[in-house]
């Protein structure tokens, strides 16, 4: 706003929000007493813009509008502080990691990295992104096993997220370079299907220790949005004791 008289408070007087968002001052005036003027989301963007609203503010506006709240979409999250990374550190020997909604790996501990990330980085290098790399590597030397049950639950966990970023030309590029290299993926994203995040079962294998039964839980993550902490969790003794087994491994190899 250009300079104007001295104010007696701070702020933006009624017609300056008015000017500033686009609209009459009779219509903000009416917008401010409650009244039943049927306000566009359009127009409550514009004045949430104008007030810098936070996110909760903004909410906040359109349910005194009675007008249904749609989330804006933030930028996907690509790496995490060290907080975090001391949690999922700590959490071993149970193989814990770090997902976007996209599934990009933002962190992992030393159990994960030697669980998933080697042996398919060694078949099949790529983005680090879990999706990626289990639709790209053969399925024999995948360390998921019953992929036909798991990749399309995954699947559906991404178009679920997708809704949010439709258009986004960071999804779209992932989703048809993906679709491009790997068939499978693109017959189980044109199905349409969704899921969300929860707890599943899961069969892992390693060369050096054997087959894995575990149960993977989903943790959000508070100032993180879209983003979860993946833990898995041993089903039975003798994973217990292959999973402590792996932990040994890592700390005797820190370069895994």
């Amino acid at each position: 706003m250009p300079p104007g008289l001295r104010r007696r408070t701070p702020g933006l007087r009624r017609e300056e929000v008015a000017q500033l968002s686009g609209v009459g001052v009779t219509w903000y005036t009416w917008l401010e007493q409650g009244r039943p003027i049927n306000a566009s989301a359009q127009v409550l963007d514009a004045v949430a813009r104008t007030l810098r609203l936070d996110p909760p503010e903004r909410e906040h506006l359109y349910h005194l509008a009675e007008v249904p709240y749609a989330p804006v979409p933030e930028a996907l999250v690509q790496s995490v502080g060290p907080e975090i990374q001391g949690i999922i550190d700590a959490l071993a020997p149970r193989p814990a990691v770090v997902y976007n909604s996209r599934y990009d790996i933002l962190a992992m501990n030393t159990v994960y990295h030697d669980l998933f990330v080697t042996p398919v980085e060694a078949c099949a290098p790529g983005p680090n992104n879990a999706l990626w790399r289990l639709f790209t590597v053969r399925e024999q030397d995948s360390p998921l096993l019953f992929r036909d049950k798991e990749l399309p639950v995954m699947v559906a966990t991404l178009r679920a997220s997708y809704g949010l970023h439709a258009g986004e030309p960071g999804w779209e590029d992932f989703i048809r370079r993906l679709s491009r290299v790997s068939p499978l993926f693109e017959r189980l994203w044109e199905s349409g299907d969704v899921a969300e995040p929860g707890r599943r079962v899961k069969v892992f294998r390693h060369e050096a220790v054997g087959e894995l039964r575990m149960t993977s839980m989903s943790l959000s993550i508070n100032g993180m949005p879209e983003c979860r902490i993946v833990v898995y969790t041993p089903n039975d003794e003798e994973t217990a004791r292959r999973t402590a087994a792996l932990r040994n491994r890592a700390t005797k190899n820190p370069a895994l």
